[in-house]
């Protein structure tokens, strides 16, 4: 899998280069490091394990999510070996 776009202009921002704005600065390593293992996995048997990895259900069928801290989440969906639309949410509010 190799990342191919953001929904959230900050996680973008943070993936290319290392810091942003518009993301709490207290999350900027951990997102980092999850972006990393997105980034270089082959399968979603990669993610098994890693921040709570776990499809959506209802509505939002088709999109994974990661906890990064409290109802922080990253959400993302996988299409023909790639991670398209990552975004930085609370989906639980």
């Amino acid at each position: 899998m190799a990342i191919r776009g953001f929904r959230h202009k900050g996680l973008a921002e943070l993936f290319v280069n290392g810091a942003t704005r518009r993301i709490t600065r207290a999350h900027h390593k951990r997102i980092i490091e999850m972006l990393d293992i997105l980034n270089a996995a082959t399968a979603t048997k990669d993610l098994t394990g890693v921040r709570d990895f776990h499809p959506l259900k209802g509505g939002r069928r088709g999109t994974y999510s990661m906890h990064v801290n409290g109802p922080w989440c990253l959400t993302f969906k996988l299409k023909d070996g790639d991670v398209l639309d990552i975004d930085y949410e609370n989906y639980h509010s």
